[in-house]
């Protein structure tokens, strides 16, 4: 006998996929939470930044000595930047001082690095050692390096005298006064390549050291052909880091040399500091401050364009 089962109508089941309105909502609520928390520190930000620095154009375009009114000059005082042998000078120096500071931070950070990446005994106190300089005062590192660098009485002279040599004037010598600063400068700044190139070390695969030295590469090769290409990206950053920190060096000839002797060095900073606040030419130093800052961003963008051409991204 044949059995027919007759349709029945299923049963309705309530849609329990939630509404995309119901996802909506709740991502409008979590993004009204997070920049609730974020919202009054990113004003704070924007406010002490962008506000300035847009302020700080409209100064640019006019003469103007911070308490009589402002007198609009236009672009005048862009162009005058190309015939100042003064801005011309601390360009000049800005230029040496970065050219002998980037790549020697970036090499002794590398050269620490690796002897940081080794397993010995009181590894973690050498590490401190050397990044303790970089988070000190680098006003106070200033004020110290003038002891030590004092012609009369300095440390350094004193040292030369007991190896037989001739003092130096150092600080007080025109030819002598920026390279110090530079070695001031990387004194205070290498430990901060230090750790980032420490950081990227132990990021290494350790397979791929392995299998180089199983295959009878020397740790030379295995340096060369392995840590430096991953390390190109930190080096990259690096690079631009210290640029920046180069270019805007302030506090260490603030502290040391104020610019001298003879203004042999007088950065593009301190020419903006001299022009702003002991000159009271607010308009031309903020002139200067805008081209350094074009500067600068130009400078950035094409190591960061080199970089992505080259497969060696940071940013």
């Amino acid at each position: 006998m044949a059995l027919t089962f007759a349709a029945t109508p299923r049963a309705h089941r309530p849609d329990v996929t939630p509404r995309p309105a119901g996802r909506r909502g709740r991502a409008l609520r979590r993004n009204l939470t997070g920049w609730g928390f974020a919202g009054p520190a990113t004003l704070i930000v924007v406010g002490l930044s962008l506000f300035p620095a847009v302020w700080a154009f409209f100064i640019s375009r006019t003469k103007w000595n911070g308490i009589a009114p402002a007198t609009d000059v236009g672009w005048r005082n862009y162009e005058r930047i190309a015939q100042d042998p003064d801005a011309a000078a601390a360009a000049q120096h800005t230029l040496v001082l970065t050219v002998l500071f980037v790549p020697a931070s970036i090499l002794l950070g590398i050269l620490i690095a690796v002897a940081l990446n080794q397993r010995i005994r009181l590894i973690g106190f050498y590490r401190t050692c050397i990044f303790v300089p970089y988070v000190a005062s680098a006003a106070a590192t200033g004020i110290l390096a003038g002891f030590v660098f004092n012609p009369q009485f300095g440390a350094a002279n004193e040292t030369l005298r007991r190896l037989g040599l001739p003092a130096q004037q150092f600080l007080e010598s025109p030819s002598q006064a920026l390279l110090v600063v530079c070695l001031i400068a990387l004194w205070g700044e290498v430990g901060f390549c230090a750790v980032v190139y420490l950081a990227a070390l132990q990021d290494i695969p350790k397979e791929l050291v392995e299998a180089a030295v199983v295959d009878g590469a020397s740790r030379w090769r295995v340096f060369l052909h392995i840590t430096l290409p991953e390390l190109r990206p930190v080096t990259v950053f690096t690079a631009i880091w210290q640029t920046i920190t180069a270019m805007q060096l302030f506090d260490l000839i603030y502290t040391t040399t104020r610019g001298g002797p003879m203004n042999s060095t007088q950065t593009v900073v301190y020419y903006i500091y001299e022009l702003a606040f002991e000159t009271q030419r607010l308009g031309y130093g903020a002139a200067v401050a805008y081209l350094l800052f074009a500067v600068t961003m130009l400078l950035t963008l094409a190591v960061v364009g080199y970089s992505r051409r080259s497969g060696s991204e940071a940013f």
